[in-house]
């Protein structure tokens, strides 16, 4: 059974940082590209970055203009968001989720239950 489990998520004020860990398990982690996504209150789900299987290339959303950084440790099956310089619009539900190939840009088909990041003032 697939199970990806966020933690880190909180509560910051406007231009503090955080870091959201996603521990997998269940599948072969370092075969397959990941993703973070998000969904803000009453807003869609949000895709926002992937990386390859290896670590090697990341790719992100043009929107987060490159606050967010994606990474991955194969040896502990983990994959990383840092949030950096955080704004009131980035308080969401924060989902890791596992790609059905090896690249950073995918289809996914697993997800985590999340993790919530409020940022407020």
């Amino acid at each position: 059974e697939v199970r990806l489990v966020e933690s880190g998520g909180g509560q910051v004020v406007p231009g503090e940082s955080l870091r959201l860990s996603c521990v997998a398990s269940g599948f072969t982690f370092d075969n397959y590209g990941m993703s973070w996504l998000r969904q803000a209150p009453g807003k869609g789900l949000e895709w926002l970055a992937g990386i390859d299987k290896d670590g090697d290339k990341t790719i992100y959303a043009d929107s987060l203009e490159g606050r967010f950084v994606i990474s991955r440790d194969n040896y502990k099956k983990t994959v990383y968001l840092q949030l950096n310089r955080l704004k009131t619009e980035d308080t969401a539900i924060y989902y890791c989720a596992k790609h059905v190939s090896i690249s950073a840009f995918s289809r996914t088909d697993e997800r985590g239950q999340g993790t919530q990041v409020t940022v407020s003032s």
